[in-house]
């Protein structure tokens, strides 16, 4: 049997921004676990970078994915505030090109995953280009959170 690659697998250096709320979230997993618990989740515990991050709320059957906070960053890049608002009811641009695909991904492996616009071997980001990191957090017997950052 051939084992399938994650699709938005971690590249082996995250941009540092994201590298940081990375770190803090991994510092929210108690135990043993594989991810934190949503409800030790909060955007205080995950430092200083507030205008980065996003929390989206994951419901199952049929599985969507509901924008519950946006940072002021993400507001702005984006050019309004969507917080409330379920993903695939939006027409999504920047900063949330593939999200859909990467949050169900998030969900399915059950482990954080990586979005970029820049190829994996460009040195130098071009104007405009952006990465994201996607994080699940474990509640009600399933994965119901995923705080995402855009860097």
């Amino acid at each position: 049997m051939v084992s399938a690659a994650q699709p938005f697998c971690l590249p082996h250096k995250l941009p540092p921004s994201l590298a940081t709320i990375h770190r803090r979230w991994r510092g929210l997993i108690r135990a043993e676990n594989r991810m934190p618990f949503s409800d030790d989740i909060s955007v205080s515990r995950l430092g200083g970078q507030t205008s980065r991050l996003m929390l989206v709320d994951v419901f199952s059957t049929p599985q969507r994915f509901r924008f519950s906070r946006l940072g002021e960053g993400i507001i702005a890049r984006f050019g309004g505030d969507i917080s409330g608002q379920f993903a695939d009811e939006l027409k999504l641009g920047e900063p949330f090109d593939y999200l859909l695909a990467q949050a169900a991904a998030t969900v399915e492996a059950a482990a954080p995953t990586f979005y970029s616009t820049s190829p994996p071997r460009q040195k130098k980001r071009r104007r405009g280009d952006y990465a994201r990191i996607m994080l699940p957090a474990w509640g009600n017997g399933r994965v119901d959170l995923i705080v995402g950052a855009v860097g």
